[in-house]
């Protein structure tokens, strides 16, 4: 018998010198504690170095995903194929045993007393080794777990997501920032011109504004059509609501009642003001790259609730893999944490959603609805997610085809109206459940049950024969017990 073991320095193949005694053996790991008691167990057969730390990192990846290398192939090859040996190997690794049985036809085994000879061998692996010093393997060992980890770190598809996970936490910074800002241009400029502020609602084309007009007193002086249609906003079908802004600009700048400034001070406010436009641009170029990174790694998740609010399940989960494994009924309450607990703590209702709020579909639904299509976006979230980080090149037609699904309940919800809130309400006429059933749908069932149901009549003939029993005389009661049975069916 033969067996394979890798070391950090190359291949080792042992053979077995008494199979019988191993086989006898219950531990073998504390039986066998020295190099002496090893060594009249197993014996080196033979021995394939690594050249350097790449071939090494190669190998042993190859072995982590059970595949065959052509570096084990070639030593498999020219020590037990070419010199015709017959002798069985013990392997680690059944997936890679089977490989190497098809490929080579060597026999490959498999079992736990080969595995605890294998810990032996690894206790004792210097000792036995003697082409290879304990430096040498402690210094090559070092060397490629560095290296493996750097190239797992480097490879892994699951930290593809962190640049998601850092842009939306830069999106949710900037949005703050930009909020900041501008309610700061608004505030420092409504001294010179607070008219302005009940005219532009938008805090980007304000801050534009005033970067470009600067004292009010250049309003009358400057082009501010142009400056409109200059804008990536602009529409020519609303050409008079601009010209409506634009005489409301010089009306009222005409007769405003804000103070003088300085020039230092408009040109502190335009610098202000040229940051926020800035920062807006970034933003959008931000969202950009979001909404291009969202589509190559959870395009289903995306077509569902869209990249802003998968982006902040992900980042909220900490990766697209650790979203994967959460089910569906605490993927509807990410994001409400606190919520959750203190409802808990104080015996409260529990949140019915978190960070899924802030998707479309829920957003289109009712206030009375919401919980329930929250509950029916999770389920349909966390197979869109699986799927993403699970599935072998994903595309969104799993995303769109399920919310489809989910825009059609919403809208059957919405038709419904209030049939299920008031299940419990019953109509005093005909027993109903519903209140909100029309009168003609509840008459129509209602004499639909009357003309194929005649079990009223009936009740009522059985207690009116019951009543004039004592009438009977002894010959008439069978023929009353046979017309009774024959009304019971």
């Amino acid at each position: 018998m033969l067996i394979l073991y890798e070391t950090p320095v190359g291949y080792c193949l042992f053979k077995v010198l008494d199979e019988e005694k191993l086989r006898s053996t219950e531990n073998i790991v504390t039986s066998i504690d020295n190099s002496e008691a090893l060594s009249q167990l197993v014996e080196l057969h033979d021995f394939s170095k690594f050249q350097n730390v790449n071939e090494a990192v190669e190998s042993t990846q190859k072995l982590i995903q059970s595949e065959l290398g052509d570096k084990l192939k070639n030593f498999l090859q020219e020590s037990v194929v070419d010199k015709k040996l017959k002798d069985s190997l013990a392997i680690c690794d059944l997936k890679l045993g089977s490989k190497i049985q098809d490929k080579l036809g060597i026999k490959c085994i498999y079992d736990k007393q080969l595995q605890q000879l294998m810990k032996s061998i690894r206790s004792q692996i210097t000792s036995i080794v003697g082409d290879v010093s304990p430096n040498e393997m402690r210094t090559m060992s070092r060397g490629l777990s560095h290296s493996l980890s750097r190239h797992k770190l480097k490879f892994s598809p699951e930290k593809v997501d962190t640049m998601v996970v850092q842009a939306i936490s830069l999106l949710s910074d900037m949005e703050k920032e930009l909020n900041i800002y501008s309610m700061r241009v608004k505030e420092w400029y409504g001294w010179h011109f607070p008219e302005l502020v009940d005219l532009i609602d938008d805090h980007i084309l304000y801050s534009r504004i005033v970067n470009f007009v600067g004292v009010r007193n250049n309003i009358p002086k400057l082009d501010l059509k142009e400056f409109f249609q200059n804008l990536d906003t602009y529409e020519e079908g609303n050409e008079e609501d601009v010209n409506d802004t634009i005489e409301q600009i010089r009306s009222v700048a005409k007769v405003s009642m804000g103070t003088e400034i300085s020039e230092d001070d408009i040109m502190n406010i335009q610098y202000l003001a040229s940051q926020v436009v800035s920062m807006a641009e970034g933003r959008q170029q931000l969202l950009d790259y979001l909404k291009n990174r969202m589509t190559a790694i959870a395009p289903n998740l995306t077509s569902l609730v869209g990249e802003i609010v998968g982006a902040k399940l992900i980042a909220k989960a900490g990766s697209l893999i650790s979203l994967a494994k959460h089910p569906a009924s605490t993927i509807q309450i990410l994001g409400a944490e606190k919520a959750l607990f203190r409802a808990l703590k104080t015996d409260h209702d529990t949140p019915k959603y978190g960070l899924i709020y802030h998707a479309s579909l829920v957003g289109q639904a009712t206030p009375k609805n919401r919980g329930r299509i929250s509950r029916i976006l999770a389920a349909k979230c966390a197979l869109a997610i699986r799927v993403d980080s699970l599935g072998e090149d994903p595309d969104n037609s799993l995303g769109i085809r399920v919310r489809e699904i989910v825009e059609r309940k919403v809208r059957q919800f919405e038709e419904r109206g209030d049939y299920h809130t008031n299940r419990k309400v019953r109509n005093s006429q005909g027993g109903f459940r519903n209140q909100n059933i029309d009168e003609e749908m509840r008459n129509k069932f209602k004499s639909a049950y009357n003309e194929e149901n005649d079990f009223d009549m009936r009740r009522n003939n059985s207690k009116r024969d019951y009543q004039n029993r004592n009438n009977y005389n002894d010959d008439d009661d069978n023929n009353f017990k046979k017309r009774r049975f024959n009304n019971r069916k």
